[in-house]
């Protein structure tokens, strides 16, 4: 028997997300007669535990039976129990600091973590996430706080929807001045800005195209690797290279500075790689740039002035041009930046449906037959030891 845990979210914000809803939860244990599934109670899930009930589900606080445990979101350190198998977002591959104790409690209860991030296919691609509705939802921030700075028009807040459908019908009939959009990256995130940007119907237009020309209706570009970054010497691109040394590459963003009203920011990022622009470039007259929708939300990151992190209910803040110091939204002088880190909460039950489809499809035929080269390589930790792919987290894991 192959008993799965389904976690109650402990973090504060409370996240509403799960890693398998009850109808996916119900199709498992009807295929798979071997696996059993059991849910945490909780009053803050979107799925209600009568709803895990009736799909067959043991609703108990209980999880010590369990050999699998799913999470989302990090997992609370009083939570953790011993020597199981735990798959949830730790945030701890970059050597964040505020999750170094986790880190350390995770290696302690010699638990197996498998970290949802680092599950990758072949060439690098992720393999599932909620990377296409924190697009959505940040795209629609994005524009309803555009409209909110201009007064020209008037979007809902997306969690007042019940539904990815019923936020599509707040679309119609949205007429948007003729704004341009700059959207980055390639990934799910980007993706999910473009459902968006297609659904409200705003036209795409090349990048050489979007820096020359105005139009006299809403227009985006997409820009990926090698719009955004070329070699400091051969003026090239080569995604591998890119990634592997930082350095060698410099940022082509800043002409888009000067001619986009909303940037939707999809890319990923880490230390090393140049900023889409600095913080002082913002004092520029010619910065026309007045919405900022960071959606990967890396604090001070791609976006030098997205200052940390906001919540569902109050998304936005502005940043003076000047003094680069936080400021309520929509003053003059300031560019208003949304930066939440975790937008897909607002479509819950959509993002989870998703989340599921992607781990029964990709992932948990390989766990349940004991594991394969893509488990092994997201297996941070193993009975109390880093994998070998993580040996260069070492000092952060405090084995010296």
């Amino acid at each position: 028997m192959i008993k799965i845990g389904l976690l109650r979210e402990g973090k504060n914000p409370p996240d509403s997300r799960v890693a398998l809803t009850p109808a996916q939860c119900k199709w498992l244990q009807k295929n798979f007669q071997q696996v059993q599934i059991v849910a945490q109670p909780s009053p803050t899930r979107c799925f209600a535990d009568k709803e895990y009930l009736a799909a067959g589900v043991a609703v108990q606080e209980d999880l010590s039976g369990c050999e699998y445990i799913f999470g989302i979101k990090e997992v609370s350190i009083e939570q953790l129990i011993e020597q199981k198998t735990y798959l949830f977002f730790s945030h701890t591959k970059k050597l964040q600091p505020y999750n170094q104790d986790l880190f350390r409690a995770v290696l302690q209860k010699r638990i197996r973590l498998i970290d949802y991030e680092c599950l990758e296919h072949e060439d690098g691609q992720r393999i599932i996430g909620f990377g296409f509705f924190a697009g959505v939802v940040g795209a629609h921030n994005g524009i309803m706080a555009y409209g909110k700075r201009t007064g020209t028009f008037t979007l809902n807040r997306v969690y007042k929807q019940r539904s990815f459908k019923e936020l599509i019908h707040t679309y119609f009939g949205l007429k948007l001045p003729p704004i341009k959009i700059a959207v980055t990256g390639s990934g799910r995130v980007a993706h999910g800005i473009l459902e968006v940007m297609n659904l409200i119907g705003i036209h795409e237009v090349e990048p050489s195209d979007y820096l020359k020309r105005d139009y006299t209706y809403p227009v985006y570009t997409h820009l990926k690797g090698a719009d955004l970054f070329q070699h400091k010497e051969n003026g090239g691109y080569d995604r591998e290279e890119f990634h592997a040394h930082h350095d060698r590459y410099k940022t082509r963003f800043k002409p888009y500075t000067y001619v986009t009203d909303i940037l939707m920011n999809g890319i990923y990022w880490e230390q090393g790689m140049q900023r889409l622009f600095e913080s002082e470039d913002v004092r520029d007259p010619k910065f026309r740039i007045v919405t900022i929708a960071d959606i990967t939300d890396d604090a001070h990151g791609s976006v030098p002035i997205n200052l940390g992190d906001q919540s569902i209910e109050d998304p936005l803040y502005g940043v003076d041009r000047t003094t680069l110091a936080k400021t309520a939204p929509y003053l003059p002088g300031s560019i208003d930046v949304m930066a939440v880190g975790n937008l897909p909460n607002e479509l819950p039950r959509d993002a989870s449906r998703y989340f599921g489809e992607q781990l029964i499809k990709y992932i948990l035929e390989d766990l349940f037959k004991g594991g394969s080269s893509l488990i092994e390589k997201a297996t941070l930790t193993n009975n109390g030891a880093l994998s070998p792919t993580y040996e260069y987290m070492r000092s952060y894991a405090g084995l010296g």
